[in-house]
């Protein structure tokens, strides 16, 4: 994927088991946990390019987070500061390879920001 790109969509849920079955049974989406990732279930949309996660839902992530790969997350953040936004979450690492962070837009929107190649081990 290159700059800009939407990587990925985060799904907050209460029930874990129950947003499983509902997301595989209505759209026919493969969720599966990867090794390092326990708990963060992932899902694979039939068309191998759409993806995400559902993540425990909490006061501070209870709407759906797009995810959009950057070239520098860095970058990306003071840019966006620059032009009325506020990081929410600073770099963070999620692999030796890759790391994400949070911004606010300035109508409140929250949009990850992904930089990096992580390997889940998958061939998905």
């Amino acid at each position: 994927m290159a700059h800009g790109d939407i990587t990925h969509i985060d799904i907050p849920v209460s029930d874990m088991g129950r947003a499983r079955t509902f997301y595989s049974t209505l759209f026919g989406w493969q969720i599966e946990e990867y090794p390092g990732y326990e708990g963060y279930p992932m899902w694979q949309a039939p068309n191998k390019i759409s993806g995400g996660g559902l993540a425990p839902r909490s006061p501070d992530f209870s709407q759906p987070r797009s995810t959009v790969e950057v070239d520098s997350i860095d970058d990306t953040l003071a840019r966006a500061m620059e032009n009325g936004g506020e990081v929410v979450m600073a770099k963070e690492p999620i692999s030796e390879t890759s790391w994400w962070a949070v911004l606010r837009d300035p109508d409140g929107n929250l949009i990850g920001l992904y930089e990096g190649v992580t390997d889940t081990g998958s061939s998905a």
